[in-house]
C-alpha cells in the first residue's frame, strides 16, 4: 500500500498545524500504548495529490493556482472532507485538516475516512466567473482521486453550495452520468440535505448544551464571545441567542471586532459584515481586536476562525469557563495543558464542529437512495449523534484523567486502529 511522504510546507515563525497533529498522535499513542509502527502509520497521510490548475481570468490572462487533495486514512470508509479556497493555504494545513477529519468521522462513529482539499487563492479578489472556472479546474485535476466510492469533498472556508454545485456538475459531465453524490453541501435542488447550512454551528450548540448541564451552568445567564464571523461563527451567535437566550457580547472577524456589554444582535452583525465587509463597522459597542476577544471575561468562548489562535503565550489569559472550538485546530497542545490546569472546559474541535460532516454523511445516505428527510428529522438525528459523542468523550476524560481533546483522540484513534488491524494493514 503506497503511503505519501509528508514534506513540511509551513511558513517560518508560524506554528505548523501538521506538526501539532503529529504531537497529538504521539500523546494519544502513549496513553493507548500503541505499537510504534502503528503510531508511525497514523502520523502520515495515505496519499496526496498536488495540482497546478491553469485558469483563464476575466482579463484574458492565464493564472496557475496550486491545489491539493489529501486522503489521510480510509480504514473506516471512503474519504470525507472539505475544500478550502484560501490565500494562506499550504500542504501542511491540508494534511492537518485531513487528519482531523479522520478522527472526527471516527469519533462520531461515521463509516468514513478523513480527507481534505484546498487551493491557494484569494476568492475575495475573484469574480464569480473566475471562481467557477477554478472550481471546475479543480475537479478536472482531482477527478481520479475523488468519487462517491473513493473520496467525497464538501464546502469549507471560502467555498459554498454554489461552488459545490459547479464541482458536482463538472464531475458528472466527465463521468457521462449524473453523479451528484460526489459532493456534499450542495444546494437542495441538486441533492443537498436540509439542515446542512447551519449544521456545524448547530452541532456545536448541542455539545455546549451538554457541557453547560454537566457543569451546572444556566445558558440563559451566560455571556458569549465569537471569534470569526463566517458561516460557523454567525450561526453560532444566532443559535446561542435563539436556542439558549445567551447574551453574545463580542464578535469579530479578520479585520477586527466589537464588544458590547449589553449584547449584540447576531443578525445585525451579519448584515453589517455583508454590507461593509466587517463586523467591526457595527454602530454599537467598542472596537476590539480579534486577539483581545480571546481574553474577555465571558462564560463561553467560541473560536470559529482559523488554527493556532490560543497558544501557550495567551492561554493563561483566557477567562471563559467553556471553549467551544468551531474552528479547526484553534488551540495548540501546550495551550491545552494550561487551560486544563486552569479548569477551562474545552470542547475539542473534532467533536464540537463535527455537525457539518455528520449532516454531510446524512446527505450521502440520502443521495444513495434518493429519499430525503425533512429538516426536523435531520436535526433530531444530529442531536442524537452529537450528544452521544460528547458524553463518550467526557466519560473517557474522567476514566483516564486526561483533558477532553486527549479523550477524543483516545476514542477516535482506537476505532481507526481497530479497522486497520481488521483489514490487515498492521
Amino acid at each position: 500500500m503506497a503511503r505519501a511522504t509528508a514534506v513540511s510546507t509551513a511558513k517560518p515563525g508560524k506554528e505548523n498545524p501538521f506538526e501539532i497533529v503529529q504531537r497529538q498522535i504521539d500523546r494519544c499513542a502513549e496513553i493507548l500504548n500503541l505499537d510504534p509502527q502503528v503510531t508511525n502509520m497514523l502520523k502520515h497521510p495515505l496519499r496526496e495529490l498536488h495540482m497546478s490548475l491553469p485558469v483563464r481570468m476575466d482579463d484574458g490572462s492565464i493564472k496557475v493556482f496550486q491545489g491539493f487533495r489529501i486522503l489521510y486514512n480510509d480504514a473506516r470508509g471512503v474519504g470525507k472532507g472539505g475544500i478550502r479556497f484560501h490565500p494562506a493555504e499550504t500542504a501542511d494545513t491540508v494534511r492537518a485538516l485531513a487528519a482531523w477529519m479522520t478522527w472526527k468521522c471516527s469519533l462520531l462513529d461515521l463509516p468514513l475516512g478523513g480527507a481534505k482539499g484546498g487551493v491557494i487563492c484569494n476568492p475575495k479578489e475573484m469574480s464569480t466567473a473566475e471562481l467557477e472556472r477554478l472550481s471546475r479546474a479543480y475537479v478536472r485535476g482531482a477527478y481520479t482521486f475523488i468519487g462517491p466510492d473513493k473520496d467525497v469533498p464538501a464546502p469549507d472556508v471560502y467555498t459554498n453550495p454554489q461552488i459545490m454545485a459547479w464541482m458536482a456538475d463538472e464531475y458528472s459531465m466527465i463521468a457521462g452520468k449524473i453523479q451528484f453524490g460526489v459532493i456534499t453541501g450542495k444546494p437542495l435542488s441538486i441533492g443537498g440535505s436540509p439542515g446542512r447550512g447551519d449544521a456545524t454551528a448547530r452541532g456545536g450548540m448541542y455539545t455546549i448544551r451538554e457541557a453547560a448541564q454537566a457543569m451546572g451552568m444556566n445558558l440563559r445567564d451566560c455571556t458569549v464571545a465569537v471569534q470569526g464571523y463566517g458561516n460557523a461563527g454567525y450561526h453560532a451567535a444566532r443559535l446561542c441567542q435563539a436556542l439558549f437566550g445567551s447574551k453574545v457580547i463580542a464578535v469579530c472577524d479578520s479585520k477586527g471586532g466589537v464588544y458590547c456589554e449589553t449584547g449584540i444582535d447576531a443578525q445585525k452583525a451579519f448584515d453589517c459584515k455583508k454590507e461593509t465587509g466587517s463586523v467591526c463597522n457595527l454602530d454599537t459597542g467598542e472596537r476590539i481586536s480579534n486577539t483581545d476577544i480571546l481574553a474577555l471575561d465571558v462564560d463561553i468562548l467560541i473560536p470559529a476562525a482559523i488554527e493556532n489562535v490560543i497558544t501557550e503565550r495567551n492561554a493563561s489569559q483566557v477567562k471563559a469557563r467553556i471553549i467551544a472550538e468551531l474552528a479547526n485546530g484553534p488551540t495548540t497542545p501546550e495551550a491545552d495543558e494550561i487551560l486544563y490546569a486552569n479548569g477551562v472546559h474545552v470542547i475539542p474541535d473534532f467533536l464540537c464542529n463535527a455537525g457539518g460532516v455528520t449532516v454531510s454523511y446524512f446527505e450521502m445516505v440520502q443521495n444513495a437512495y434518493s429519499y430525503y428527510w425533512d429538516e426536523a428529522e435531520v436535526y433530531e438525528k444530529l442531536d442524537k449523534r452529537m450528544t452521544s459523542a460528547y458524553h463518550s468523550v467526557l466519560n473517557t476524560s474522567h476514566q483516564y484523567n486526561i483533558n477532553m481533546r486527549q479523550a477524543a483522540y483516545v476514542l477516535a484513534v482506537k476505532r481507526v486502529v481497530e479497522a486497520m488491524k481488521i483489514r490487515g494493514w498492521v
